[in-house]
C-alpha cells in the first residue's frame, strides 16, 4: 500500500490544497493530511482549528486521513509508516523553497522521496497568505475555500463579533 503525506500549515486549507489532495488520491493509497503545528509562523488559526478544518474538507474523500503533527516532518513519515512526501507547486517561487527543503528532508532520511503536485490552473494563484488577507479586510474568500472551510470561518468570524 503506498501511503504519501502531504504536510502544511493549512492557515486554512484552499481549495489549491483539496486540488493537490484529489489529485493525490488518484495516485496513492493513502494520503495523510499532515497539519503541522507551525507556531514561529504564527498561525492566524489554532492548530485544533486548522486539523478540525482539513477534516472537515476531506471528510467525502474516503481514502484521506487528517493528523496533526508537531515533530520533524521526516519522523512523522517514519512514524506513520510513509516513505513519500507531497508538495505542491504553483510557481517558480514555490520550487526554489521546495528544492531546498526537498534536499534537508533527504539528507535526514534518505528512505523518504518527495513528489510535487502542481494544481490545476485555476488554482495555481491561491495560497493560504491571499486568504488571510482578504479575511483580515473583512471580505469574503468563499471562491477560494471549500465550502466546509468557509462555513467553519465565517461561524468563527460572528463568535468574534
Amino acid at each position: 500500500m503506498k501511503r504519501v503525506i502531504y504536510p502544511g500549515t493549512f492557515d486554512p486549507i484552499t481549495n489549491g490544497h483539496m486540488d493537490i489532495i484529489i489529485r493525490a488520491t488518484h495516485l496513492f493509497d493513502e494520503i495523510i493530511v499532515a497539519v503541522a503545528k507551525s507556531s514561529e509562523k504564527g498561525p492566524m488559526f489554532s492548530h485544533a482549528q486548522r486539523i478540525a478544518m482539513a477534516k472537515a474538507a476531506c471528510k467525502s474523500l474516503d481514502n484521506v486521513k487528517v493528523e496533526g503533527f508537531s515533530n520533524l516532518l521526516v519522523d512523522f513519515c517514519r512514524q506513520m509508516e510513509s516513505t513519500i512526501i507531497i508538495r505542491g507547486l504553483r510557481a517558480v517561487s514555490d520550487f526554489e523553497y521546495e528544492l531546498q527543503m526537498g534536499y534537508a528532508n533527504a539528507s535526514l532520511a534518505p528512505e523518504i522521496e518527495t513528489v510535487y503536485l502542481m494544481p490545476s490552473l485555476e488554482n495555481a494563484f491561491i495560497s493560504s497568505s491571499v486568504v488571510r488577507s482578504i479575511l483580515k479586510h473583512d471580505a469574503s474568500c468563499a471562491h477560494l475555500l471549500p465550502p466546509q472551510v468557509n462555513a467553519i470561518i465565517e461561524t468563527s468570524i460572528k463568535c468574534k463579533e
